[in-house]
């Protein structure tokens, strides 16, 4: 028998809407690799992706890989040195 349950709210806390600020530079360039990998099916169809496109996603991945060393720094703070 479950006897601790939560309880459900329709609305986002403000701790969870500051986890989402927090973290939304890492969301858009998700956003980005996603769009990029979109546009390469497509171009599947229609005589295959061009050199630009799969540039396109190259610096859309970067973004994501710098996006997430920022969040990380961000939320774990500046390491100190020993």
């Amino acid at each position: 028998m479950i006897t601790n349950l939560t309880t459900v709210t329709a609305e986002p806390t403000a701790a969870d809407l500051a986890a989402i600020d927090t973290e939304w530079p890492l969301i858009a360039a998700q956003l980005d690799v996603l769009d990029a990998q979109i546009t390469l099916i497509y171009a599947e169809d229609h005589g295959g992706p061009t050199a630009l496109d799969w540039r396109r996603l190259r610096r859309a991945e970067a973004r994501v890989t710098r996006a997430a060393a920022e969040v990380a720094t961000r939320t774990t703070g500046p390491q100190r040195a020993a």
